[in-house]
């Protein structure tokens, strides 16, 4: 449909392109005069003489000069006069009753038309101001009525062609809407290669809207690009399409289309999980104990399989680079309905292939309040290790959200945060964060409730060793997945059964 609307608007500017050339390349018709000058010899000088072309916007006279102090008119010079300021007419006619000195002057229009002169002295008219007027000739008429018509039929033809087009594919595409549909709404109908049918917006975010949908009997999701957002929906693509990427915490990929209407989307299918974000869990939700150290292991092993490097398994299999997530952060780590984690949104996500170097890419990228010290000063060292330690740095803020919604520490559960929201608010700036982490190296309050459970305080050790200002000594993923299931064994004291019990060995008994 843009092809065929740009095709339409080139015919249209080809149209009046030609009009107006034709219209500006129109040679007026030659003029001839006649020409007498009395300085000539012998004061005879009479030959007809042809007039040059005018300027642009101006018109062809004929003039004569003469004397008429004797009564006998006396011609002093007759020839071509290029102007505009002689009125339209046929006849050479000087109409000034008392003119104030003795030559008098008259201009004509036309071939010729000089040739005979008059003095036709007319009374002077009301001092009535007027407006000039240009006279258009008949070929300009002529020509600015072709360019209309040219321009009317194109403009038919261009609306013809849409109204049709529409018409066809009114019944086979619906356009998303740009706001939360009404409950009641009808979904949107098949289209495309997977029969698909959008059914709610779940979330919106930067690189477009991801829509809860059915395909055939399985319920999906559909994350939805904008024309603009194009690159990152290659980047997805590509990031699920490398080999090993199917993994039980990594969001499952299913397939990516372009979709074609009045404008193009692109569209990105996965497997939806009801719970949502771990952000949108975690302000309705509080985690015990296990449920934090299952999805800390899982959201942590997610991460240590797309940064490492992994050799083929078997001959179907090919050569996994490592990844840097480059976006982690809570909205990009989505529950299963078992509360096991997995990473999601691989826009902004590098590859880093053995041997060669990062490329051209920009550093200072992903969410502010998420930004790694050297992310926000802007002093990433360009290795894959270095974009690593920065993924393992914002792991070590969303283990903080985890333990702030816990219902093992020692007190009541707080409302949600998210990190440093007490320290720069929900929308701090780029020198909001380079302040607080850079400058005065802060980082999101531990809870003095927290020290009173030996796993939660084995966890704020883990976590303040992610978010390290030094990014040579954080953690590794793989390494927190080994602290993690070593805190999973860790219980509240006052909850384990103490086997000498009298009271349990009088259930013995």
């Amino acid at each position: 449909m843009q092809k065929l609307i740009g095709f339409a608007f080139a015919f249209i500017f080809t149209c009046f392109f030609f009009s107006m050339c034709i219209s500006q390349n129109i040679q007026p018709r030659t003029t001839h005069c006649e020409f007498y000058n009395s300085s000539c010899a012998n004061g005879s000088c009479n030959e007809t003489l042809e007039c040059e072309l005018p300027e642009q916007d101006k018109r062809v006279h004929c003039f004569v000069l003469w004397n008429n102090s004797s009564g006998v008119p006396e011609v002093k010079m007759k020839g071509c006069f290029l102007n505009n300021e002689c009125p339209g007419q046929n006849r050479c006619v000087e109409t000034r009753e008392e003119p104030k000195i003795d030559l008098m002057f008259c201009c004509c229009e036309g071939n010729m038309c000089n040739r005979e002169f008059n003095f036709e002295p007319q009374p002077a008219p009301p001092t009535t101001p007027k407006v000039p007027v240009e006279k258009s000739t008949p070929d300009k008429m002529k020509y600015l009525y072709i360019t209309l018509i040219i321009i009317f039929i194109a403009l038919l033809f261009l609306l013809t062609v849409i109204f049709y087009y529409l018409r066809r594919r009114k019944a086979y595409f619906n356009e998303v809407p740009t706001m939360d549909p009404h409950p009641l709404a009808p979904s949107t109908p098949n289209m495309g290669l997977l029969p698909i049918q959008l059914m709610e917006v779940k979330a919106k975010g930067r690189f477009g809207a991801v829509w809860k949908a059915q395909m055939k009997s399985e319920i999906v999701a559909v994350k939805i690009f904008p024309v603009q957002d194009k690159q990152s929906w290659q980047s997805e693509q590509q990031i699920y399409s490398l080999p090993q990427m199917r993994h039980d915490c990594l969001l499952r990929y299913i397939a990516a289309e372009r979709r074609d209407g009045l404008q193009s989307e692109f569209w990105l299918v996965t497997a939806y999980h009801e719970y949502g974000s771990l952000c949108d869990y975690l302000k309705a939700h509080t985690l015990t104990w296990e449920q934090l150290c299952k999805i800390a292991k899982t959201m942590a092993r997610g991460l240590m399989h797309i940064h490492e490097e992994l050799i083929p398994i078997s001959k179907t299999d090919g050569f996994k680079p490592a990844i840097a997530h480059r976006d982690f952060k809570s909205k990009n780590v989505l529950l299963k309905n078992d509360l096991t984690a997995c990473l999601a949104d691989f826009g902004l996500a590098l590859v880093f292939q053995p041997g060669k170097p990062c490329g051209d890419t920009h550093g200072q990228v992903g969410t502010r309040r998420y930004m790694a010290p050297e992310v926000l000063e802007g002093a990433i060292i360009f290795s894959r290790d270095h974009f690593l330690r920065i993924d393992m740095y914002a792991c070590g803020l969303v283990l903080w959200e985890l333990a702030t919604r816990c219902t093992a520490q020692d007190g009541p559960v707080g409302e949600y945060q998210l990190p440093f929201e007490e320290e720069v608010g929900q929308h701090p700036s780029l020198e909001d964060m380079q302040e607080c982490v850079v400058n005065k190296k802060q980082r999101p309050a531990i809870s003095p409730q927290w020290r009173n459970h030996p796993g939660l305080v084995a966890l704020c050790e883990t976590m303040e060793e992610c978010w390290d200002q030094d990014a040579e000594a954080r953690l590794s993923a793989s390494c927190v997945v080994e602290r993690i299931k070593s805190h999973a064994q860790l219980r509240d004291p006052q909850k384990i059964i103490d086997v000498s019990s009298p009271n349990l060995m009088d259930l013995g008994h």
